[in-house]
């Protein structure tokens, strides 16, 4: 779940229409064909966010073919017999609205901002490439260039999000998370077109779509242009991938990687269930408390305790998803401060952790946390994109639309002894994984500025 640790409590007081929007109902749609519609009414602005999502990523992909579902997403912007290349885009800037597209490890996903009165043509130029995109050779060779040239500027020449791949390469062994979502070079360079063409033939289809609406609509108006325009495209056979469950992690496994940088770089990852993948339902909300624990702003621990305390690291942090389609990381990562080694930072981002293993939270804490998440949940419903991206997420990764409905709830029902132990659960060595940026001279030069050090893979 993307969340924004900073939100203040008084924020927590002053959104109470927004509860209100919290409770505003979803209408659910399958068309004939397996499309499935979700529309949630939000009238305050005459705008409309309409996204659809394929259930297809880079944790879909087979060895040799990685980066496929990126690239292919960067192809879907080149054009089909009734949409030249570039004219998708150049129709909706000409309508006034703004459209991107981003790839992860579970879904892809496409979306348009437009005036209320322009979600036809949304509809329609994306029912024209669900099934009609030409992936003309030429335009191929082109767009697999941008992406190797993308992934050189975002992750080879990004210390640190090389080594949060290179982390993610040993942290997993069987699991598909284990590759980069733009893929590895020498699988970005060898894939064919015709690689491509089964690629979206098989994946890009309404019986693997879900369409998500979000805004000033009348939901019946947009399941007749919803029919209109997707109902008469054709289905494909579906052939999910097998599960890729992770094998038991047997002990602590340690990399270190050596590469021009600044500043040396430290990460820490816990193998951690999602709502999907739990033994018991409660386990995922007590991570995502225990992550506010640590990461809560000002006033989580490691603010508290080791930029400002002991001021052992200039910067840290901790990122967990609920929503992960297969067991997650939940992850610890910093620099450390000048005249402190990487070593310190390591140690005393583990003392955190095994404080919370050792000791129940105190009842104030558990209530800032718990109240700082629900602010934050809340409010950034505020976004006709975050309130889609909800409901896709959601539904895109298996665990329903409604799942939502609960979030707060869930948060609000965690107990100190459930972070404890869930801390005492996973939070342990023997499912850890370590990661060193060892940083080399920069001979003369300076990385390029931050990239893709991130969950998606965004054009």
């Amino acid at each position: 779940m993307c969340r924004n640790r900073f939100v203040a409590l008084a924020c927590w007081l002053t959104v109470s229409p927004l509860v209100a929007l919290a409770a505003t109902p979803v209408h659910e749609f399958i068309l004939d064909n397996g499309l499935k519609i979700l529309v949630r009414e939000d009238h305050r602005a005459p705008v409309v966010v309409s996204q659809v999502w394929y259930k297809v990523g880079s944790s879909y992909e087979p060895s040799g073919l990685t980066g496929i579902s990126h690239l292919l997403e960067h192809l879907m912007f080149k054009g089909t017999p009734n949409v030249p290349g570039g004219e998708f885009s150049r129709l909706i800037a000409a309508n006034g609205g703004d459209e991107n597209a981003f790839t992860s490890h579970d879904y892809t996903a496409y979306f348009q901002t437009l005036e209320k009165e322009r979600l036809e043509l949304s509809f329609r130029l994306e029912a024209d490439r669900m099934r009609h995109l030409l992936l003309k050779p030429e335009d191929v060779a082109k767009e697999a260039q941008v992406v190797a040239e993308e992934r050189r500027l975002r992750t080879e020449d990004q210390p640190e999000a090389l080594t949060q791949e290179r982390f993610q390469a040993a942290a997993y062994i069987t699991s598909p998370y284990r590759n980069p979502i733009i893929g590895w070079m020498q699988d970005i360079e060898l894939i064919k077109p015709d690689d491509l063409r089964r690629w979206y033939q098989q994946w890009y289809a309404p019986n693997n779509a879900t369409l998500v609406v979000v805004g000033d609509v009348d939901p019946a108006k947009v399941r007749e242009l919803a029919e209109k325009h997707f109902g008469p495209l054709p289905t494909s056979e579906l052939t999910p991938p097998r599960s890729a469950v992770e094998i038991p992690q047997k002990g602590e496994r340690r990399i270190t990687v050596k590469t021009p940088a600044e500043v040396p770089y430290v990460v820490l990852g816990y193998k951690a269930p999602t709502l999907k993948t739990a033994a018991e339902g409660w386990e995922p909300y007590a991570l995502d408390v225990l992550d506010g624990v640590l990461d809560g702003g000002n006033s989580g621990r490691i603010s508290r305790n080791l930029i400002r305390g002991s001021q052992v690291a200039a910067a840290a942090g901790t990122s967990y998803s609920t929503t992960s389609r297969l067991e997650e990381l939940f992850t610890l990562a910093g620099n450390p401060a000048p005249g402190r080694t990487s070593a310190e930072l390591e140690q005393a981002l583990r003392a955190e952790v095994a404080k919370l293993r050792e000791e129940l939270i105190s009842p104030e804490e558990l209530a800032r946390v718990v109240a700082q998440v629900t602010a934050t949940d809340v409010y950034q419903q505020d976004s006709l994109f975050y309130q889609g991206m909800r409901l896709g997420t959601l539904e895109t990764v298996g665990l329903g639309w409604n799942k939502l409905d609960d979030y707060v709830q869930r948060i609000q029902a965690v107990t100190p002894e459930q972070v404890r132990e869930v801390a005492r659960k996973y939070l342990t060595d023997d499912r850890l994984t370590v990661a060193m940026l060892d940083p080399l001279p920069l001979e003369g030069r300076r990385p390029a500025a931050p990239g893709a050090a991130m969950d998606h893979a965004v054009r």
